[in-house]
C-alpha cells in the first residue's frame, strides 16, 4: 500500500513538475509582444546563456524548443506507467477529477464536441491571440514616426500591421503541427485523441493563412506605394528574405486551396498530395525568418517530425493479412495478424496502406476488434465509398483470386485508457458505417462481463442505415459472439 501510496505522489509531482514548464512557457508568449521581453528579459536570457557554439540559438533553443520537448519526454514516461498499472475498476475515485474536465460541455454548434480541458485551451489561445495583436500594434505605433524616410502617415501603419500579423501568425504557427502528431504524448497528457484533434489543426491552418496572406499584401501594398516593389524578389542570407517568404506563402495557398471540405472529399488525393507541399512551406519559412527566430514557432514541428519518422519505420514493416471477407453491404472487413502483448483501448483507429493501389496513401478505420477478446488478431471494416477503397472492394470481391495482398498498418492510435465502466448505461448512436467503432466498444464489454466478473453497464445502440443490405454489418457483432456467450440477444426495430 505504501508502494502504491509512493507512486502516485511521485506521478502528482511529475505532473506538477509539468505544469509548472508549462506555464513558464506560456509567460514567455505572453511577455514576448511587450517591450520588457524584448529590453529586460531576453537580454538577460542571452546573458545567462552565452555558449560559444551555440550562441544566440543556443537561448531560443532553451527558452522555446526545449520546454516543449521536455514535457513530451517526460510525459511519455509518465503514460507508459499510467497504460502499465491501467485499471479502470479502480480508477473510478483516482481519476474522478481529471475526468470530470474530460466531459463535453459544448455539444452542438461549429466547435462540434468540446470537452472543459479542450474549451480552457481554446480560451486561452484566443486571449493569447488577441493579447498579441493589440499589444504589438499598440508599441508599434507608440513608437512609430511618420515621415522620416518620406512616407506618409497610412503608409508606416501599414508596415506596422504587416509586420503585427507576420508576428501574430508565427504564433498561430507554433500550434499548428501539435493536433496532427498522433503519438504524441502531449495530447494524450491533455485527454485528446488525434482523431479528436484534427479540427484543430483544420481551424488554425485556417487562421494561419489568412494572417500570412494578409501579411503578405500588406507588404505588397506598401511596396508599391513607396516604389520598393524590388524588394519583392531581395533574398537575403543573415536577415529577413523576402522571397523566401513569398515561395512559403505560395506553397501555404496551394495547400489551403485544396484543403476546403468539398474539394477535400471529392478530390481526397489533389488535397494528399498537394499537402506534402508542407516541406516546401516550412523549408522556406526557416529560410524567410532565419533559425533562430524559427526556434520560436517550430517546437510543435520537431514533435510532428519525430513522430513521422517513427511512424515511417513503423510502416516499413509489412503487417500480415490472416484473411478478409466481404461483405454484401458493399464493404470488406481486413483481419491483421498481431503480437498478442499489443494491447489497445476500444475507439482506437490505424492508419492501412495497400501499395498495389496507391504507395502514397493511408486512410485512418476504426479497429473493431478487441485487445483483449481477439489477442491474434487486428480487424478493421472499410466501407467502399472513396476511389481508394473502391479500388479495394473491387480487388477483394473479384472473381479472380488473389494470391497475395500486400498491407501496411500504421497504428493503433486511441485514448489510454477508457471510463466506459464507470456509467450505468452507454447509449451509442451511429449512421452507417459509424457503427465500427461502437462494435469495439462492445466486444471489449462482452469480454470483461465473461472474464473479469466486473460488473458492466448496459448498451443500448441505437444505428440508422440507408440500405436494407448494410444491417449485415450487425453481423460483425453477432456469430463471433454466440458460440463463445451462449445467448446473445438483438432487438431490432424500425
Amino acid at each position: 500500500m505504501s508502494s502504491s501510496a509512493g507512486m502516485r505522489t511521485l506521478e502528482s509531482m511529475v505532473l506538477l513538475l509539468l505544469m509548472m514548464v508549462f506555464v513558464g512557457y506560456m509567460m514567455i508568449w505572453i511577455m514576448m509582444p511587450t517591450n520588457t521581453f524584448y529590453l529586460n528579459w531576453f537580454p538577460h536570457i542571452l546573458k545567462n546563456t552565452d555558449s560559444t557554439y551555440f550562441e544566440k540559438q543556443g537561448a531560443e533553443v532553451l527558452i522555446y524548443p526545449f520546454p516543449i520537448l521536455f514535457i513530451a519526454t517526460v510525459g511519455c514516461f509518465l503514460l507508459h506507467r499510467r497504460k502499465k498499472k491501467a485499471d479502470e475498476n479502480n480508477q473510478r475515485v483516482k481519476s474522478s477529477f481529471w475526468a470530470s474536465w474530460k466531459r463535453p460541455v459544448l455539444v452542438k454548434g461549429p466547435l462540434g464536441i468540446v470537452s472543459w480541458i479542450e474549451l480552457s485551451f481554446v480560451v486561452m489561445a484566443i486571449a493569447l491571440l488577441v493579447w498579441s495583436i493589440c499589444s504589438y500594434l499598440h508599441n508599434m505605433f507608440a513608437t512609430a514616426h511618420a515621415g522620416v524616410k518620406g512616407e506618409q502617415v497610412w503608409e508606416t501603419k501599414l508596415s506596422i500591421v504587416a509586420l503585427a500579423l507576420g508576428l501574430v501568425g508565427n504564433f498561430c504557427l507554433s500550434l499548428l503541427f501539435f493536433p496532427v502528431s498522433r503519438g504524441s504524448s502531449i495530447l494524450q497528457l491533455i485527454g485528446l485523441t488525434s482523431e479528436a484533434s484534427i479540427k484543430y489543426h483544420i481551424w488554425l491552418g485556417h487562421l494561419v493563412m489568412t494572417l500570412f496572406t494578409a501579411h503578405g499584401l500588406c507588404y505588397i501594398i506598401y511596396w508599391a506605394n513607396t516604389s520598393q516593389i524590388f524588394l519583392m524578389f531581395n533574398w537575403d542570407n543573415f536577415a529577413i528574405c523576402n522571397l523566401a517568404g513569398e515561395i512559403a506563402l505560395l506553397a501555404g495557398l496551394a495547400m489551403w486551396a485544396t484543403s476546403f471540405p468539398r474539394i477535400r472529399r471529392k478530390m481526397f488525393e489533389l488535397f494528399f498530395y498537394t499537402h506534402h507541399l508542407y516541406i516546401v512551406f516550412v523549408v522556406f519559412y526557416v529560410f524567410h525568418v532565419k533559425f533562430s527566430y524559427a526556434c520560436t514557432t517550430l517546437p510543435g514541428f520537431y514533435l510532428f517530425i519525430i513522430d513521422r519518422f517513427l511512424r515511417f519505420l513503423q510502416s516499413q514493416q509489412r503487417i500480415r493479412l490472416v484473411s478478409a471477407r466481404v461483405l454484401p453491404c458493399e464493404a470488406v472487413e481486413l483481419n491483421f495478424s498481431k503480437n498478442p502483448g499489443l494491447s489497445y483501448s476500444p475507439t482506437s483507429m490505424v492508419f492501412v496502406n495497400v501499395p498495389s493501389i496507391s504507395k502514397l496513401q493511408w486512410h485512418p478505420f476504426s479497429v473493431t476488434s478487441s485487445s483483449k477478446l481477439d489477442a491474434d488478431k487486428l480487424s478493421v471494416v472499410i466501407k467502399s465509398e472513396g476511389n481508394w477503397s473502391q479500388n479495394l472492394y473491387q480487388k477483394l470481391s473479384s472473381t479472380q483470386p488473389i494470391d497475395r495482398l500486400q498491407v501496411s498498418v500504421e497504428g493503433p492510435y486511441g485514448p489510454v485508457s477508457n471510463n466506459m465502466l464507470r456509467h450505468d448505461t452507454i447509449v451509442m448512436v451511429s449512421g452507417g458505417s459509424g457503427i465500427t467503432p461502437f462494435i469495439s466498444i462492445i466486444r471489449e464489454l462482452l469480454f470483461r462481463a465473461n472474464n473479469s466478473g466486473t460488473k458492466t453497464p448496459q448498451i443500448l445502440l441505437i444505428c440508422a442505415f440507408r440500405k436494407s443490405l448494410d444491417l449485415t454489418m450487425l453481423n460483425l457483432i453477432l456469430p463471433s459472439f454466440r458460440h463463445r456467450f451462449g445467448h446473445f440477444l438483438l432487438a431490432i426495430t424500425n
